[in-house]
């Protein structure tokens, strides 16, 4: 297997992150600037603009036969991958140190990237687009705009594999683990007996590969995302067209809620994902996508422990789950805390765990 060396990918991002994008809520304003400023070496091209009137862009490059197809921010509030693709835009300018990898994914691969699909969802920090629309389950319907958009680039540009760049929330672990799920990894089921067909192993050869780089950065940190059919999901419906779709979930690390970490991660994964499609047409090696342990949901953002309420005027001690929920107030994303369950969470894991000790708890 083609793995990269993990010291030099580390020493290079170190210096080419692309740092003007940061924190959790990317809008197309902040990205215009560098699909502007990007190198002759790509081609951008406008797929059309948004229900908003915001332009939505396909950037490519590279000259090989193996075609790519990237897209990010689906969801408009799952930024982490568009933070990446700029990173591994970035990489594909300015290779430095890393010139051999580079050369072999540009004479073997032909890249085209959607760096941002739902620019208007993105605006008011949803999963829809303007009218309300969940993208990721408009593959059947194509009722947005935007889902035309990537079946239209799907048809047109015939990729032999799909990135799909999502975020997953906080509350996943790493079954049986502590651990939060850094980042998820799919191969999508073609319908609903999940079968495991030639193109779905050949999805789960190129996570196999992602894996074993992201399994020496975050060990034991990676996890499965279930492969339930879901017969309008994208996913689902390239992966059964043929198109082989990778989905990638950036999650949670310790105290990285800003996902700045997470992004590095999803650049790690992304960048050799492409460099193993760029280096073999062997797609044998997949069993081990099976190893990948599932993803399981036992994480609270905070979780109160032995804290006495009040319920039906009587006094009882519980645990107190917390979410942190996000909205758009006064055009800034606004966090808040939200109590998501209360009772016996003994078996549950927190990301912030208080030990209330029998005390009052303070619902302000």
């Amino acid at each position: 297997m083609q793995t990269l060396e993990l010291k030099s990918i580390e020493q290079w991002y170190s210096k080419n992150q692309e740092t003007s994008l940061s924190g959790l809520r990317i809008l197309f304003d902040d990205i215009e600037p560098l699909i502007k400023n990007i190198s002759s070496e790509f081609k951008v091209e406008l797929l059309g603009n948004s229900n908003l009137e915001i332009p939505i862009y396909k950037i490519s490059i590279g000259t090989g036969e193996k075609r790519i197809l990237i897209w990010s921010q689906m969801h408009g509030n799952e930024s982490t991958g568009t933070k990446a693709v700029f990173d591994l835009i970035n990489f594909l300018e300015n290779p430095e140190e890393l010139k051999g990898i580079h050369q072999k994914m540009m004479e073997n691969t032909s890249i085209m990237i959607i760096p941002m699909l739902n620019p208007d969802g993105a605006i008011a920090y949803t999963r829809e687009n303007n009218e309300g629309i969940d993208l990721n389950r408009d593959a059947v319907g194509l009722k947005a705009k935007e889902s035309n958009y990537l079946r239209e680039i799907l048809e047109s540009f015939n990729p032999q594999f799909c990135f799909n760049l999502h975020d997953q929330r906080t509350i996943f672990n790493v079954k049986d683990t502590r651990n939060p799920a850094t980042i998820s990894f799919l191969a999508p089921s073609e319908e609903i007996t999940r079968e495991v067909t030639e193109g779905r192993t050949e999805t789960m050869s190129v996570i196999v590969s992602m894996n074993s780089l992201l399994q020496q950065c975050i060990p034991g940190h990676v996890g499965r995302y279930t492969d339930e059919y879901y017969p309008t999901a994208t996913g689902d419906n390239f992966q059964r067209m043929g198109f082989n779709t990778i989905l990638i979930e950036a999650g949670h690390y310790k105290d990285d809620y800003d996902r700045e970490l997470v992004r590095k991660f999803n650049f790690f994964g992304l960048l050799q994902g492409l460099y193993f499609l760029a280096s073999t047409n062997d797609y044998s090696d997949y069993q081990s996508y099976f190893d990948i342990p599932n993803n399981d949901k036992k994480f609270y953002d905070i979780l109160y422990k032995n804290g006495v309420i009040v319920e039906e005027s009587k006094e009882k001690v519980a645990d107190i789950g917390v979410l942190f929920k996000y909205k758009v107030v006064d055009s800034k994303l606004v966090k808040y805390n939200y109590i998501e369950s209360v009772g016996d969470l003994s078996e549950c894991l927190g990301h912030l765990e208080i030990d209330l000790d029998n005390t009052l708890f303070n619902y302000e």
